[in-house]
């Protein structure tokens, strides 16, 4: 049996990929923005083991988060699930000055992923989106151009991806991979969505706890249990880096290295 935090999980793919582990026989910890909504997900899923809550836009809940998620001991698994969607209308400044979608989307996997003690296994979700996402880092945080949502998040969700890969690169002691579970109907994918919603969960949940060998790797990217193709900017060292950087300089957090 594995012991799992999943971020995000009071609905939405974190709540069904907490309860796909959970019917697996797996230990799960939910996480919520508030204490509110962590009630409401156990009420959801009353065999998980516990729900923590901390909001992710900003860095004092993001500490909270890991705080409490190391004082309940050390997990097997981490799925980094919480996101930002892309249909902001405008720019949203989280309390720290970020940009929400960085915020949310990127820094929050960073800072979890360098304070919580480290598991076996980390898990980065995604989006097929990335791929339309720029790698121009010069103006991560939309002060000068022209506002998009759905490049914002696309923006993010190329970062989120080239980190697992980063990770990956500067723990090989730790499984680091990231995935797209799909566009589905959702809250965030919204109505339209046209890929199978019960299969959503399943690739992060596999590779959270699977001992198959396809799942037992480090680096890769993927999609339904399968590899699938990157941004070229995911599989150039020097962007991953960068990303890091950016994060590090923001949260004041170094990532260790082994």
């Amino acid at each position: 049996m594995a012991r799992v935090l999943v971020t995000g999980s009071a609905d939405g793919l974190g709540l069904m990929s907490a309860r796909l582990l959970v019917d697996q026989g797996h230990s799960v910890v939910l996480h919520a923005r508030s204490e509110q909504r962590a009630e409401e997900a156990l009420g959801a899923l009353p065999k998980a083991e516990a729900a923590i809550s901390g909001d992710l836009s900003t860095l004092a809940g993001t500490h909270e988060v890991a705080r409490q998620a190391n004082a309940s001991g050390r997990f097997d698994a981490v799925i980094h699930n919480a996101g930002v969607g892309y249909l902001k209308p405008r720019r949203v400044a989280t309390e720290d000055g970020l940009e929400q979608h960085f915020a949310v989307n990127v820094l929050a996997p960073y800072v979890l992923t360098a304070l919580v003690t480290r598991p076996d296994r980390l898990i980065y979700v995604s989006s097929g989106l990335h791929r339309g996402g720029s790698a121009d880092l010069t103006d991560w945080q939309w002060q000068n151009r022209p506002w998009s949502g759905i490049q914002a998040y696309s923006d993010s969700k190329l970062m989120v991806t080239a980190l697992a890969r980063h990770v990956a690169g500067l723990w090989p002691d730790v499984l680091s991979n990231g995935l797209e579970p799909g566009w589905v109907a959702t809250k965030m994918g919204g109505p339209e969505a046209t890929d199978e919603l019960e299969l959503a969960p399943v690739t992060q949940a596999w590779l959270a706890v699977s001992d198959d060998p396809d799942a037992r790797v480090s680096g890769n990217y993927f999609y339904h249990q399968e590899t699938c193709p990157v941004h070229s900017a995911v599989l150039d060292p020097e962007y991953g880096a960068a990303v890091a950087e950016l994060c590090r300089a923001a949260s004041g957090i170094e990532l260790p290295v082994v």
